[in-house]
């Protein structure tokens, strides 16, 4: 163990991957129920470009709250690692930690002040009470556990200086169209459907719609909560909507693959032929302008601890 930041050297176990339909697993996250996307370079990539969209979306905001100059920032899930290295990159006099289960998307070059640990945020954090000035957590609903929700509130809460904010990002993965034109037989209604059906009840994947209640329950004050809708292709007018929905493109195109794969092939069954179909078409219609489609995306929440 190191004395100085109580880390420790790596367990071989979360090293260990398992190639599933032709996609690349971390196998200790699918036999502890933790997460249940894939950690090779195709999910790196599809991280990449949700990145670039969220970016996009947040005016290239990386931190909403009025933090001028942060000393120690936690990222919760840092998954690829494209928000933590330009957070790094952004404030170099701060030291940016991340926390997530799998080390496999890990890059080969980081900021010298970004520190990236393994570890299940399903667990206690270790960190020192009052200690970060911003802690961050996004896209977290697929490997929080359903119960753990409130306890993972109020460990942010805990490590958190008086005065420190905490802000969170999370989708509602439910696709709708505008026009109506989207029916609950369509493709992309159906994958909507058995994803979140897959998830419960060892995910919570309505989390996004609950954050801002369970911030409050931890102790949090000056919550501010927005739920935002996202084009899944360019078919609004408006130029700012219209170049996310450009952007959003590649990105749904990846996310209905990626992140379904194992939910309904493994948890629900699904021939993988009928899996690979469905999303063929789900693809078609959420990248058809004339659904003017849009997801519950995301719910973002900024809270300032007092």
């Amino acid at each position: 163990m190191d004395a100085e930041d109580g880390t420790v050297p790596l367990d071989e176990t979360y090293a260990e991957t398992v190639n599933y339909h032709g996609r690349i697993f971390q196998r200790h996250a699918l036999d502890s129920k933790i997460y249940y996307a894939p950690i090779d370079d195709e999910e790196i990539a599809r991280l990449g470009n949700m990145h670039t969209m969220l970016r996009t979306v947040f005016d290239n905001r990386l931190i909403f709250p009025p933090v001028v100059r942060p000393r120690r920032i936690l990222e919760c899930g840092f998954g690829a690692a494209h928000w933590a290295v330009d957070v790094a990159e952004q404030y170099p006099d701060a030291k940016v930690v991340g926390l997530d289960i799998s080390p496999h998307m890990i890059p080969e070059e980081m900021p010298n002040n970004l520190d990236l640990q393994v570890d299940d945020l399903n667990g206690e954090f270790t960190f020192p009470s009052n200690h970060f000035d911003v802690v961050h957590s996004q896209m977290m609903a697929g490997g929080i556990h359903a119960t753990r929700w409130p306890s993972y509130l109020q460990d942010m809460y805990r490590v958190l200086q008086p005065g420190g904010w905490c802000q969170l990002v999370e989708i509602y993965f439910n696709a709708q169209s505008d026009n109506g034109t989207l029916s609950p037989d369509h493709a992309l209604s159906r994958w909507s459907s058995g994803y979140l059906d897959a998830m419960h009840p060892q995910k919570d994947p309505r989390a996004a719609l609950r954050l801002k209640d369970w911030m409050r329950n931890a102790g949090f004050t000056d919550i501010e909560s927005r739920l935002l809708t996202l084009p899944m292709c360019s078919w609004p007018t408006d130029p700012r909507d219209h170049a996310i929905g450009a952007l959003n493109v590649t990105n749904v195109s990846q996310l209905l693959y990626s992140m379904g794969l194992y939910p309904f092939t493994h948890i629900r069954g699904m021939p993988l032929e009928d899996f690979q179909l469905m999303v063929a078409q789900a693809r078609s219609e959420a990248t058809n302008p004339s659904y003017r489609v849009s997801k519950s995306n995301p719910s973002c929440s900024k809270t300032r601890m007092l």
